[in-house]
C-alpha cells in the first residue's frame, strides 16, 4: 500500500508539471518541432549528467529493446510535436483537453499488450471522459483552425497511450531515469535534421523557456511520470492524467487571459469526476 501511496503522489506531481508545460506552446514563438527539439536537447542533458552522477547502468540488455525503446523515442518527438501543435492553433484548454482522451485509447489497447481482461468499468470511466473532451470542440468542420488543433491533440493522445503502455512494459526491466534518457535522446536525432531545414533564430527569453521546459518539465516531470507506472496500471494513470488540462487551464486564465467557455467547463467537470473516482479506487484495491 506505502508503495502504490507513493507512486499516486509522484503521478499528481508529474500531472500538475506536465499541465504547466502546456502553456510553452504559446509562451514560445518556435514553430512546434523546434519547441520540442529545444526540449529533449535540454533534457537529454540533464537526465545524462544525472545518470552520471548517480552512476546508473546505461547498457541495454538485448537488441530487441534496443529496437523497441527507439521506437518509444519516435513516438515521443510525435506526440509532443502534435500536441504543442494542437495548442498552437487552438487554445491551452482545447489542446489539453483533447489529449486528455488517451485513457480511451489504453483502456483497448492494454489487454492486448498484457492479456488482461477488458473491465466494463474501465470503459464506462474512459467513455465519461472522452464525452468531457467532446463538449471542448467547436464543431466537426476541418476548416475550423480550433478542430484542427483538436485533431492533433487527439493524435498527441493516441501516441501518448502507446507510449505509456510501451514504458508500463520495461519500467520493470530498466530504470524510469534511464528509459527517460533513451526515449528523449532518439527524439532528438530524430528531430535534429528539422534545425538544419527550419534554421530558427533563438533569443535569449526562448533559450531561457527552453532549457527549463527541458529540465524542470521534462527531465524530472518525464522520470516521475515513468516511475509511478510500477504500481500504478496505465489506465489508471491515464485518468488521473485527465487533471493534466484543469491545471493547465486555471493557470492559462491567469497568464494568458485564455477564460474557457461554459462547455469547456462542464467538460472539465466531467474529466475530473472520473480522475477523483480512479485515485480512490485505486487506493483501495491493488491492480
Amino acid at each position: 500500500m506505502e508503495n502504490k501511496q507513493s507512486s499516486l503522489i509522484q503521478l499528481h506531481i508529474a500531472v500538475l508539471l506536465f499541465g504547466i508545460s502546456g502553456l510553452f506552446g504559446k509562451f514560445l514563438t518556435q514553430p512546434s518541432i523546434i519547441i520540442v527539439l529545444g526540449r529533449v536537447f535540454f533534457s537529454s542533458i540533464f537526465l545524462f549528467i544525472g545518470l552520471t552522477i548517480t552512476k546508473e547502468n546505461l547498457k541495454l540488455k538485448s537488441r530487441k529493446d534496443m529496437l523497441i525503446i527507439a521506437f518509444m523515442g519516435i513516438v515521443l518527438a510525435i506526440h509532443w510535436s502534435s500536441f504543442f501543435q494542437g495548442i498552437k492553433l487552438s487554445t491551452v484548454a482545447i489542446g489539453l483537453l483533447t489529449f486528455s482522451t488517451f485513457p480511451i485509447f489504453v483502456t483497448f489497447m492494454e489487454p492486448f499488450f498484457f492479456g488482461e481482461k477488458l473491465k466494463k468499468e474501465g470503459i464506462i470511466l474512459a467513455f465519461i471522459t472522452f464525452a468531457g473532451v467532446m463538449f471542448v470542440i467547436p464543431d466537426f468542420h476541418m476548416g475550423n483552425e480550433m478542430t484542427v488543433g483538436a485533431m492533433y491533440g487527439i493524435l498527441s493522445s493516441l501516441s501518448y497511450a502507446v507510449l505509456s503502455i510501451l514504458n508500463r512494459k520495461y519500467v520493470k526491466e530498466y530504470k524510469g531515469v534511464v528509459i527517460a534518457f533513451y526515449e528523449q535522446l532518439v527524439s532528438l536525432i530524430v528531430l535534429l535534421p528539422f534545425f538544419f531545414i527550419m534554421e530558427p533564430v533563438f533569443t535569449r527569453k526562448d533559450i531561457f523557456l527552453l532549457i527549463l521546459l527541458g529540465t524542470v518539465f521534462t527531465g524530472i516531470t518525464h522520470t516521475l511520470f515513468i516511475n509511478s507506472l510500477k504500481d500504478i496500471k496505465t489506465q489508471t494513470a491515464g485518468i488521473i492524467s485527465s487533471l493534466e488540462p484543469l491545471y493547465g487551464i486555471i493557470l492559462s486564465i491567469f497568464l494568458l487571459n485564455e477564460v474557457p467557455s461554459v462547455k469547456e467547463i462542464a467538460g472539465g467537470l466531467l474529466i475530473l469526476g472520473t480522475v477523483f473516482y480512479s485515485t480512490i479506487k485505486n487506493l483501495k484495491n491493488k491492480n
